[in-house]
């Protein structure tokens, strides 16, 4: 399905946080922690491919011949303001990754992303890219982004990270960009009326930050 390009994280320990996530008594401390969390798990996927280099360590007792990571360096963009909520899981992962900045609200009455904000590192051109935000809906907002960072001349593969993802979100995406890869713990029914996912887990910038 989707030809390879969407990889769902179904690892047990995944399934069971999302579980947690999705139901509306967990307060937005333990939300947050959640977010983290599944952004880590999520990262040791979409980071599998890395190029490998070979390199000699001394242990205490011996020399070791072992592997580091080679090829380009990292960024991490969140799409604000949802998005921040996945940093601090990914750059626990790789903490020598830079971080820009995508923001975006949606126009409740169009459902289509309004941008208002980016900031992203001089040499973004040069790195490979994961975007985060936790929920892929319309696919408005990751379309727009991905959009400004291939204006800014990121390219290669690029992979958005989401913790759900809607059908419509999904093929919506695939469709604007030919060379991404979609990294999700579920894909959902679809979505209701005023395009939020089905079944979801809510508004996930407002339970982050504990707002309404």
């Amino acid at each position: 399905m989707y030809d390879g390009r969407v990889v769902v994280v179904d690892h047990p320990m995944v399934q069971h946080k999302l579980s947690i996530l999705r139901d509306a008594r967990t307060s937005s401390m333990q939300f947050r922690e959640l977010v983290r969390e599944l952004a880590m798990f999520e990262a040791y996927e979409a980071t599998r491919d890395l190029p490998l280099e070979d390199a000699v360590v001394q242990t205490p007792l011996a020399t070791a011949w072992c592997k580091t990571i080679s090829g380009k360096k990292l960024a991490i963009v969140p799409i604000l303001r949802a998005g921040l909520g996945m940093v601090d899981g990914v750059l626990q992962l790789i903490p020598a990754a830079r971080v820009g900045h995508l923001g975006m609200y949606r126009d409740e009455s169009t459902h289509k992303p309004v941008p208002y904000y980016a900031k992203l590192p001089e040499d973004i051109a040069s790195r490979a890219v994961l975007v985060v935000d936790p929920m892929l809906a319309t696919g408005g907002s990751a379309i727009s982004a991905v959009r400004y960072l291939r204006e800014q001349g990121v390219s290669g593969t690029l992979k958005v990270m989401v913790i759900v993802a809607a059908p419509q979100g999904i093929e919506a995406l695939l469709a604007a960009d030919d060379d991404l890869v979609i990294y999700t713990c579920s894909v959902d029914d679809g979505l209701n009326d005023d395009a939020y996912i089905v079944p979801g887990l809510g508004d996930a910038g407002d339970r982050i930050f504990g707002t309404k």
